[in-house]
């Protein structure tokens, strides 16, 4: 039997690995965001909070008549079983609840927020539901830029 990391063994073993097609792929009407660009393109948009999900929302391009949608997790949630497992949560809540709350033409940013990895199913459910139906009715106002702290004394110039 030849080694696996020989010429003739590595492509067969290669093919057993290959990774299933995920939920997103299965769905037609679902395409995953990935550029940088299209998630800053995303938070210009409208935005809606609730409980542990933030839903960012904007028109995608011109000639795209399906969904597209992101999923991020910021550090301050914990290290990178926790932030995958958030994400984790959200595509699969996206899968389920977008075909019955989105538009098609948008892209959707899902942006876990804290206690979403332990966040009872059904809640997230409903979090990702009402964050959705927030944006029908035009997403959260926007929120005041954070005033400057004044500066130090006898600190640095």
């Amino acid at each position: 039997m030849a080694a696996r990391s020989s010429p003739v063994a590595a492509p067969a073993a290669a093919s057993a690995c290959r990774p299933k097609p995920g939920p997103l792929a299965s769905a037609p009407d679902l395409v995953r965001l990935k550029r940088r660009a299209e998630f800053l393109n995303a938070a210009k948009g409208k935005a809606s909070a609730r409980g542990a999900v933030l839903i960012q929302q904007t028109p995608a391009p011109p000639d795209t008549p399906f969904m597209r949608v992101g999923f991020t997790a910021t550090k301050k949630l914990g290290g990178a079983v926790v932030r995958n497992r958030c994400k984790r949560r959200l595509r699969e809540a996206a899968r389920l609840v977008l075909p019955e709350l989105g538009e098609g033409g948008q892209d959707y940013v899902f942006i876990a927020r804290s206690g979403c990895a332990d966040r009872p199913w059904e809640r997230l459910l409903d979090d990702v539901r009402a964050a959705l139906r927030g944006l029908k009715g035009g997403g959260d106002p926007p929120r005041a830029p954070r005033p400057l702290k004044p500066p130090r004394k006898g600190g640095r110039s």
